[in-house]
């Protein structure tokens, strides 16, 4: 063990340095696209041992890489192969550390996996609303290090929007405590904010401070049929005028992914006996009852049915048909995978022009990628699309992987042309870090570099992340 190691491991405790093979388990990222290798995996029990880590690391100017449940889609959290990084997990960091129901807070620490954390809302009446598949895995410090998205944004707000307060240890080992559950405070430099979606480049999330909410009482959905995407945003929009807050979710996705679905979930069911060129699934939840909560989704499908916004609809009467109308939308990313290797983009287009973009991406896709499948859906409530593309039925993925920089400069081209950005929910990581420079000005650039700088003048935060 190198003397770095030691001094942390003296000050850590027995354990807490784990190296070899005991490390490789934090050495490659979900998707397995990259590969690292670690010094060490360090993983600290508390925030003065981060702080403890991080001091040492400052002092010998050893670079860290903060993990969360490494659950990832852009290699944020992955080392790299130089055997000079240290990972630095909050897995253990994992206690609930305040509950202020009057408040409508709970400050947890970064460790804790987000099906935790909403369980822990859930014992108390509440409702922590963000929601994602890897929920019962992914920590909370890293959704809020990617402003995580999920399936709830379009009423309750992305992870920025559920954050009162941080605690974060900074890359010289000093502590900022802003663990305050103030919905106002209008007192200069709003600094939770540059933590927030940072991947870790700034500083190390060691707990917060999480907004909850009311615990609706009934949850129902329904999947309506559409013959073109373009349908989606008048209906969107009649959702909006109808239901209010009570508008839950609202996603798109295409006959392709439902095919997906079907044939590699063999439990899964079709809602209609007819197939059609899309799908949107709607929730809404209610603080009243389900009952009101239905009578207000049917109303609104038998309106859409009058004015042909949609061709057919299908509503949840149960908790297990609820469930099964979203497993639906929830099992396509693993459905593609199950259907072999593919270009994942993670977008977002105003939504005005989110019907526009799907058309004018899927035809610079045929024309550049001929026979290229394209697996759409995401949340239009949002403007977030996940732009997935599949090889040519029967071609090679190897070779079709390597155009992975081609298929992108399309996609993500396409994008700017509608004003939109080529990470929604996923960060940069290593995955965009080069790419984004053709999409952001100069300025922008450099404002995000001197923020770098201010915060980690040595660059040992997650060095090779976000900015290259």
């Amino acid at each position: 063990m190198n003397e770095v190691l030691e001094r942390i491991a003296a000050a850590l405790g027995p354990g807490a340095v784990q190296t070899g093979a005991d490390a490789q388990g934090a050495a490659v990222d979900w998707r397995r696209r990259y590969f690292g290798r670690p010094l060490a995996l360090v993983r600290p029990a508390s925030t003065a041992e981060v702080a403890a880590a991080m001091r040492i690391c400052a002092h010998t100017g050893t670079a860290v890489v903060p993990q969360g449940g490494n659950t990832g889609l852009c290699g944020g959290a992955t080392p790299d192969a130089s055997g000079r990084q240290i990972v630095l997990s909050l897995a253990r960091m994992n206690r609930v550390r305040e509950l202020d129901l009057l408040n409508g807070a709970l400050t947890v620490e970064a460790g804790c996996t987000l099906a935790a954390v909403q369980q822990a809302a859930l014992e108390a009446g509440r409702l922590f609303p963000l929601s994602l598949a890897a929920e019962g895995t992914a920590q909370i410090g890293g959704n809020l290090s990617t402003n995580a998205g999920g399936t709830a944004v379009l009423r309750y707000g992305n992870a920025r929007e559920l954050t009162l307060g941080l605690e974060v240890v900074l890359a010289s080992g000093e502590v900022w405590d802003g663990l305050r559950g103030l919905r106002k405070d209008n007192t200069g430099y709003d600094l939770k904010q540059l933590f927030i979606g940072a991947e870790g480049t700034l500083g190390v999330i060691t707990a917060a401070v999480l907004k909850l909410h009311p615990l609706p009482r009934g949850r129902v959905a329904a999947i309506a049929a559409l013959q073109v995407a373009q349908q989606a945003l008048p209906l969107f929009a009649f959702a909006q005028e109808r239901l209010g807050p009570r508008l839950t979710g609202f996603e798109l996705f295409s006959d392709f992914c439902l095919e997906l679905v079907l044939k590699h979930f063999p439990g899964s069911v079709a809602p209609f006996a007819a197939r059609h060129a899309q799908y949107v699934l709607i929730e809404v939840s209610d603080l009243d009852s389900e009952r009101a909560a239905g009578a207000a989704l049917e109303d609104l499908l038998a309106q859409a049915l009058q004015d042909a916004l949609i061709m057919d609809a299908a509503v949840s009467a149960s908790l297990a048909q609820f469930q099964a109308l979203w497993a639906l939308r929830d099992n396509i990313s693993e459905a593609q995978a199950r259907e072999g290797p593919n270009i994942k983009h993670d977008v977002s287009i105003p939504i005005s022009r989110m019907a526009e973009y799907i058309e004018a991406a899927g035809e610079a896709m045929a024309r550049a990628f001929p026979g290229s499948r394209k697996v759409v859906f995401g949340h239009i409530g949002d403007g977030n699309l996940h732009y997935n593309v599949s090889p040519p039925e029967g071609a090679d993925p190897a070779a079709f992987a390597r155009d992975t920089a081609a298929v992108n400069r399309v996609v993500h081209d396409c994008v700017a042309r509608f004003g939109g950005s080529i990470s929604a929910e996923h960060g940069l990581g290593q995955y965009k870090n080069v790419e984004i420079a053709r999409y952001k000005s100069a300025l922008e650039l450099e404002l995000m570099r001197a923020v770098k700088r201010a915060l980690d003048p040595q660059g040992i935060m997650n060095p090779g992340k976000v900015l290259a």
